[in-house]
This record gives structure tokens, C-alpha cells and sequence, in this order.
């Protein structure tokens, strides 16, 4: 027999007999995130990027940043990430490379602090294994103070050097030569 329907009725009933497929279901997710990217005026390039963060707890939880770490950006008063944070924060945790450009104030320092302690995961006595190079004092400064307080209870030693004789004296006149 011919089955008689109102075109709403149609379109109810192809409605309730398609699953979403998981072509269509990856489609629906990428346009939530270009429209969260788009929201927060996030521009990016490249393949396979990973999503951008909405919370620092999303790090915690998908990321597994140490605990201490994720403490410290409680007590520093960081409660959700500017838009620079949200997307190179997760882009350096996959060790991506990274090229970003955000104005002066926009969180850049915890934007790469947080992925190079998360990276170093523990405290070794190996002498210097991360090397932050700035233009100027004020923003070597800047740097030493922000991973000073994110580090604070991990056991990580930061330093700030800019005298190499200086750094002679601090870490011994070998230090030159071993590191």
C-alpha cells in the first residue's frame, strides 16, 4: 500500500529513522570548534591542529599536568585561559612547533611556561635543560618570575643568567664547559 503523510511528517520520520553518522558527527565537532576559535578571535594555520582548552581544568584532565602546576595557577589568580593560551597551550603539549603572535598583556609567558615544565615532567640534577632566550631584561625578568611562581613546589631550579661571568661564579668556572 501507499502510505499518505504531510511533508512535516516526512521529514519527521527520515529524521527518526538516520543516525548520525561519525563522518557527520567529526563535521558537527570542527564547526563547534571554529566556531569557539572564531568566538575568541583564535586564528590558526596548519593540519591536525589540536582543540583549544576552555578551562585550565581541561589541561589537568586531558593533558595530566602535574598537580602542583595546576595549584599554582589557581593561587596566581588564573581562572580561565586568554585566547592565546587556549590554543598554544594544547598545540606545544602535542610538541608541535608554534608561532604566535598576541598583544603585550595577552598571557604569551604561561602560554609556553606551562607546556615546557609539563614536558620536563620532573626535576633532575642534568644541569640546564631548558633554555629561554629574551630580547631584553625586562622581559627575562618577566619570564623568571612567572615560571618561579608556576614552579613553586616541584623541585624545578629556575635561574636567570645575563652576565656569563656572573654564571661563572654561580655555577662554578666548569659550568661553561659542562653545560
Amino acid at each position: 500500500g501507499i502510505k499518505w503523510m504531510s511533508s512535516l511528517e516526512a521529514k519527521f520520520e527520515d529524521a527518526k529513522d538516520k543516525k548520525p553518522t561519525a563522518e557527520k558527527l567529526e563535521r558537527l565537532r570542527r564547526e563547534k570548534i571554529n566556531r569557539f576559535r572564531n568566538q575568541h578571535k583564535i586564528n590558526v594555520q596548519g593540519t591536525d591542529l589540536p582543540d583549544p582548552i576552555a578551562t585550565f581544568d581541561q589541561l589537568q584532565k586531558e593533558y595530566k599536568i602535574h598537580p602542583k602546576i595546576m595549584e599554582n595557577i589557581q593561587a596566581a589568580g588564573f581562572r580561565v585561559p586568554t585566547p592565546i593560551q587556549m590554543q598554544a597551550i594544547p598545540v606545544m603539549l602535542h610538541g608541535r612547533e608554534l608561532l604566535a603572535s598576541a598583544p603585550t598583556g595577552s598571557g604569551k609567558t604561561l602560554a609556553f611556561c606551562i607546556p615546557l615544565l609539563t614536558h620536563l615532567k620532573q626535576p633532575r640534577n642534568k644541569g640546564f635543560r631548558a633554555l629561554i632566550i629574551s630580547p631584553t631584561r625586562e622581559l627575562a625578568s618577566q619570564t623568571h618570575r612567572e615560571l618561579v611562581k608556576l614552579a613553586e613546589g616541584t623541585g624545578f631550579r629556575i635561574h636567570m643568567i645575563h652576565k656569563a661571568a656572573e654564571a661563572a661564579k654561580k655555577f662554578g668556572p666548569k659550568s661553561s664547559k659542562k653545560f
